[in-house]
């Protein structure tokens, strides 16, 4: 099993999915009082001093049935204090968000919600098909292939990183 496998009984799923509903309510209105909420986005490579974060390659692929989920996709480095994960991502314009995982588990692949992503300072972690990703639910009509959808990046530590993401269409290149 991969080193991101998290046990889920039906009890932690609900558990899970209310507080990731909750995150997602309320990060956007933290994070425009963080320090780094002014960042500028550019090509959707975003570099938070404070944070040591960066964010680069990211985009948000639409699902190819209107109301199923989209998917977050992203590169990031880090390069901060050591103990620190990335423990959300919220999609403005869509329901909630999961951070997911794609692990081996008696010879199959099997999708798995993670509670945080550990990172160490140097070592770049890429949010990919086939292995990490954020499912983003409920994506709203407003997101539409060509425009960019704000994507908020929380850190354990509490701090925060923003960046306008550009949406692709289901068929585009992931």
């Amino acid at each position: 099993m991969g080193p991101f496998h998290k046990e889920t009984s039906e009890v932690n799923s609900i558990r899970k999915a209310a507080l990731a509903a909750l995150a997602a309510a309320t990060l956007p209105a933290l994070a425009a009082c963080s320090p780094g909420a002014d960042a500028p986005a550019g090509d959707a490579t975003t570099a938070a001093a404070t944070a040591g974060l960066t964010i680069s390659n990211a985009r948000l692929v639409l699902p190819p049935v209107s109301g199923n989920p989209a998917v977050v996709y992203f590169d990031l480095s880090y390069n901060g204090a050591p103990g620190v994960s990335l423990t959300s991502v919220a999609v403005e314009g869509a329901g909630m968000t999961m951070l997911h995982d794609n692990v081996e588990s008696e010879g199959k692949m099997q999708m798995v919600m993670t509670d945080a992503v550990p990172l160490t300072q140097g070592t770049p972690v890429s949010f990919k098909p086939g292995g990490l990703h954020v499912m983003a639910m409920q994506p709203s009509d407003a997101l539409k292939a060509g425009g960019t959808a704000k994507v908020i990046f929380t850190l354990s530590d509490g701090t925060t990183t923003t960046a306008d993401v550009p949406v692709r269409a289901a068929g585009d290149e992931r």
